[in-house]
């Protein structure tokens, strides 16, 4: 049969003539409609009898010789390769028992599961979703100002300054003015988020088997950080004051803890209870991680400087994020970590790929440097306060009897406990179906749930939006039509 005959170019196909020839071509030989040792049609001849150009010809040639379909020799027709059929057949089907085996993994990833961390429920972005900042009121004509300002410029050669001291430098100042934190510019690593630097530090700090403390409930995403080495998770119960006192003989190899505004419960931590805890860390063999996720939204008084700012001890390792502050979609974090750790987490950052782009790193630098950050805090700490207050006030009007809703001093978020011991996931089954996007608290315990309720977001919702979202909680809830304010 005549080669041409087997082929089907179409000039209309945006893959163009020469990538439909070598791609036709290949099949040919793989499916053994061109056996090996065949000898196909030279340039000339093949591109006469397809009319097309020559070069197309050559092209594809060309291309299956440097995938080792063809041999090709200068003044000779291309010959297909010895043993096309054995070196370029399909896998045989795998049967169906061994398809059904279940892949070889590591004892994490047997435990994974779509239904933890971080949400328990598929939906869309809808109130009362927690967590997340208003990206509508972000300015973002600024911040693309600096980004543009940060990609012309053209001194990002050093390749080695993974962590840009401009925004270092800005961080360092920042932090101590604004949390009390104290360091020097290079003990501040900059990473793709926060829970990057919870992988950092889990792979720096943790051996197999150590055992971990976590608050109970509390954020899962540094249990699933910390299990992902094998530790031993521990969750600790929580007070008014937040994390307990725990009496154990064998003391943790890392303590985690959000003591500024306890996640999810929003309690801070009192200077009392902060003292306690350093002094249950021994310097050089327990290191305390403190969270300071949503620090700088504190609304009733000033905020309490950070847990690190006390250690004289170099045992805090100090973590934050720019997602809260700014917007998710800035995906820039920062650890702040004691200086005998500087060096080793900084190599390990590099050898972990935990890296975040240059550019936004001195696009946020100058964001910061021109005081832009600090109004947008101020700005949106405002305008937070008002619409915590405002959930605050919608829930007790229309679930009044149903939920009793603890007002948290600062954050993001707040709690609605059920006053009659309702299951809180089936709750949140019903109001997802309904169009509110609210978390169960009893998913976010580190072992058997005791704390019941809703988690419910009031930052990235305006007022609008938390009444209707409340009356359509209140209509599920109650089974009675709520009303407007």
């Amino acid at each position: 049969m005549i080669l041409a005959e087997l082929l089907a170019l179409k000039r209309s196909d945006e893959a163009g003539l020469a990538a439909q020839l070598t791609q036709q071509l290949r099949a040919l030989m793989s499916g053994g409609q061109i056996r090996s040792g065949a000898m196909l049609p030279s340039s000339r001849s093949l591109a006469a009898e397809l009319e097309v150009a020559r070069n197309t010809v050559i092209h594809a040639y060309e291309q299956l010789a440097a995938e080792g379909y063809l041999r090709l020799a200068a003044r000779r027709r291309p010959v297909v390769t010895d043993d096309i059929e054995a070196r370029f057949a399909r896998p045989a089907p795998v049967p169906k028992r061994e398809a059904a085996r279940k892949p070889l993994l590591s004892p994490w990833a047997m435990q994974l599961s779509d239904t933890d961390w971080p949400l328990s429920y598929q939906a869309n972005f809808r109130p009362l979703r927690s967590g997340l900042a208003d990206a509508r009121e972000f300015p973002h004509e600024i911040w693309a100002r600096c980004l543009r300002r940060s990609a012309l410029r053209r001194r990002f050669n050093d390749q080695t300054l993974i962590n840009r001291p401009a925004l270092r430098e800005a961080l360092r100042d920042y932090l101590e003015i604004n949390r009390g934190v104290r360091a020097e510019a290079d003990q501040i690593l900059i990473l793709p988020s926060a829970q990057a630097a919870l992988t950092l530090i889990a792979a720096t700090t943790i051996v197999a088997g150590d055992a971990i403390w976590t608050e109970d409930p509390g954020y899962p995403g540094a249990a699933a950080a910390f299990r992902a080495t094998g530790a031993d998770v521990v969750g600790v119960r929580l007070d008014q004051w937040g994390m307990m006192r725990v009496r154990e003989t064998r003391a943790p190899k890392l303590i985690f803890t959000t003591p500024s505004h306890q996640h999810p419960t929003g309690r801070v931590m009192p200077v009392a209870r902060r003292t306690e805890l350093l002094a249950s860390a021994t310097p050089g063999k327990t290191w305390i991680v403190e969270d300071d996720y949503d620090g700088e939204f504190h609304y009733d008084s000033r905020p309490m400087p950070a847990l690190q700012g006390l250690d004289r001890e170099g045992r805090v390792l100090y973590l934050g994020t720019f997602a809260k502050a700014m917007t998710a979609d800035i995906r820039i974090g920062y650890l702040v970590v004691p200086p005998q750790l500087a060096r080793t987490m900084e190599i390990a950052q590099r050898h972990l790929g935990l890296i975040a782009s240059v550019h936004v790193q001195e696009a946020l630098a100058g964001f910061m440097a021109d005081g832009h950050f600090l109004a947008h805090v101020r700005r949106m700490r405002r305008i937070y306060r008002t619409r915590r207050d405002h959930l605050a006030a919608a829930l007790a009007r229309q679930l009044g009897g149903v939920v009793t809703a603890e007002v948290p001093a600062g954050g993001m978020q707040l709690i609605a406990r059920f006053q009659n011991g309702a299951s809180d996931q089936d709750a949140v089954a019903r109001l997802v179906g309904a169009g509110v996007e609210v978390r169960a608290l009893s998913t976010l315990a580190a072992g058997r749930p005791r704390d019941f309720g809703l988690l419910l977001g009031f930052a990235a919702w305006r007022e609008n939006e938390i009444g209707a979202a409340v009356r359509i909680m209140a209509n599920c809830l109650t089974g009675k039509r709520a009303t407007r304010a």
